[in-house]
């Protein structure tokens, strides 16, 4: 896969740990430019230095999806530096679980800020761009929780359900010249819980992901698996978890 992705550009969202981290070490390891957007500076300079010490490029942005205008920066800082945009890969999400009937309307905001909001305004960013150039690839990370539903999951699982329909639904619009693809990761061995405000959930989730969570290269993998085809295929969906997953 090195061959079809040496020289793609490719931004990543919510790359400064987890998932994204992995994306974006892996992705320019195989030879793509990436372009890295998060809040946390202190993390992608040192993601970004890793890259670069193995002869990977990379180059970061202070990202707040949550803001458009970050996000429309972050695009743009891809196009000036390198003339073009092949993926961006809206990676940044949050989870909090609680019950509905706990009325978390805060956690909620957020949830639906970032894991919508945020991945809406990723590909409005990148939509104007990817017409004009007559080719793109939008890729979303989605979640199994709105494959298998659960209790304490109903609002997070609902964004992530939320962004699976648009997914598809963009894909039935487009003539075909931009691609788009929705990967499902289940348990992923991140520090994905540590923002969880309720204690006992946050306890459950890290116990399943240091006990049966798979590496995130194997996301990492996926991506590229799915950016690789030829022009004509669009790999639609992706489901990747623990083979013991429920």
């Amino acid at each position: 896969m090195q061959n079809e992705l040496k020289g793609k550009v490719i931004v990543i969202t919510g790359a400064s740990c987890g998932i994204g981290k992995t994306i974006a070490i892996t992705l320019a390891k195989n030879g793509a430019k990436v372009v890295l957007g998060a809040r946390r500076t202190k993390e992608l300079e040192q993601i970004v230095e890793k890259i670069r010490n193995e002869e990977g490029e990379a180059i970061f942005l202070k990202t707040d999806v949550k803001n458009k205008t970050d996000l429309i920066k972050l695009v743009n800082t891809a196009i000036e530096i390198h003339g073009k945009l092949d993926v961006i890969v809206n990676n940044a999400g949050i989870c909090q679980l609680s019950r509905i009937d706990d009325l978390d309307t805060e956690g909620w905001e957020e949830m639906i800020d970032i894991n919508l909001k945020g991945v809406l305004y990723g590909m409005a960013a990148t939509i104007p761009f990817f017409k004009k150039q007559q080719s793109g690839h939008i890729i979303n990370i989605i979640s199994t929780a709105g494959i298998q539903l659960r209790p304490m999951l109903g609002v997070y699982a609902g964004t992530k359900n939320a962004v699976r329909t648009i997914s598809e639904v963009f894909r039935q619009e487009s003539d075909g010249t931009i691609r788009i693809t929705g990967i499902s990761p289940g348990f992923v061995k991140t520090n994905f819980a540590q923002n969880i405000k309720n204690k006992q959930m946050k306890i459950a989730i890290s116990n399943n992901m240091d006990q049966f969570g798979i590496d995130p290269e194997a996301i990492a993998n996926a991506i590229m698996y799915a950016i690789s085809q030829p022009k004509d295929v669009e790999i639609g969906d992706i489901v990747i978890r623990p083979s013991v997953q429920n």
